[in-house]
């Protein structure tokens, strides 16, 4: 964190002109503007749901997309069947949690490879797995569900209200997330993540702490699907696609692993980068996709959430180089002072 934003008068500020910022610029902004801002706020908070798990415990997860989809599925469900929006919001949390918690209980005592190819099923199953439960996934073609339009009383445009609802819903999220990373158990999953031996010797259990830690984040998953609901509408086991959970991995990884804003990063690239990549060459778009990853990795291992840390280092480094003078070096010794001053 930058040394002014630690002073809380500045933090306090700068949370002042993002609170007004998102209540001025949904009014202002063209259509076009709110749903992109809306959907890149989605694809943030399932990169969030993704940090949890691999940021900040460090577990190898490759299947956060479906979460995701299961929760947009659920919601749409629940909407197609006139649920309480209220209930229907909330089971699309409790089922993506309940079902990451049922396998985080099977894969948290496994590591490294064996969890990875664990996660890997996840999407894969769940495509054809959808196609097949066409009673309720609408099979191939997928299922629609119009519940967010404005209601009248507000006198807002539809994307106007779509954007409210994404960015209440999101700023809650990362709330909790960012107190429950930074609290006991934050500091639980840092030392399990560093050394699960040295956890074990503290009281730590280890294979607790991931099991939660994989729940969580299969919980922002379901969030991150309703939230995918609110604002496309429909979904299709597409949605499920693996490549759609690598994306997600290397948006997160681009974006800065265990951070905030590497999360919020993460969700502008997930909305922008596959776009531009296709519109250069869509025969090239994986391969632009591979390069951009490099890149950054090669330049900014901590992602481009860490470059403002990266150029004050640079910035100090410089200043200290070999062969500099040093910073009183025109100045006159402490002796040399004393005898012109007689």
């Amino acid at each position: 964190m930058s040394p002014l934003l630690k002073k809380p008068a500045i933090r306090w500020a700068a949370l002042g002109v993002l609170i007004v910022l998102a209540v001025v610029l949904p009014l202002v902004l063209p259509e076009i503007a709110n749903d992109t801002i809306a959907r890149i706020i989605v694809f943030a908070v399932a990169v969030l749901g993704l940090n949890v798990v691999m940021g900040y415990a460090g577990q190898v997860s490759l299947g956060q997309i479906f979460f995701l989809g299961l929760g947009a599925y659920v919601t749409a469900y629940g909407v197609t069947h006139d649920w309480n929006i209220v209930l229907t919001f909330v089971l699309a949390l409790i089922i993506p949690a309940l079902a990451g918690l049922l396998i985080a209980l099977a894969a948290a005592r496994l590591g490294g490879l064996a969890i990875a190819m664990v996660t890997i099923a996840l999407p894969i199953v769940g495509l054809p797995l959808a196609k097949r439960l066409s009673d309720w996934t609408g099979g191939s073609q997928g299922v629609s569900s119009r519940f967010s339009d404005a209601p009248e009383w507000t006198g807002l445009y539809n994307d106007q209200w779509k954007l409210y609802l994404v960015i209440v819903i999101a700023a809650v999220t990362f709330a909790l997330v960012r107190n429950f990373v930074r609290g006991k158990f934050g500091r639980a999953l840092a030392i399990v993540k560093e050394n699960p031996a040295v956890a074990s010797s503290m009281g730590i259990s280890p294979y607790w702490t991931k099991v939660l830690a994989f729940t969580i984040a299969s919980l922002v998953g379901g969030v991150s699907g309703f939230l995918y609901m609110t604002v496309l509408q429909y979904t299709s086991p597409e949605t499920l696609s693996f490549h759609h959970s690598i994306t997600l991995v290397a948006s997160m990884v681009i974006g800065g692993a265990a951070t905030m804003v590497g999360s919020v990063i993460g969700g502008v690239y997930y909305v922008f980068v596959p776009v531009l990549t296709n519109a250069i060459d869509p025969n090239l778009t994986a391969a632009l996709q591979g390069a951009i990853l490099l890149l950054v990795l090669f330049l900014l291992p901590g992602g481009l959430a860490s470059l403002p840390r990266t150029l004050a280092g640079l910035r100090k480094s410089s200043g200290s180089r070999p062969g500099a003078p040093p910073a009183d070096a025109g100045a006159p010794s402490p002796e040399a002072r004393t005898q012109s001053s007689q």
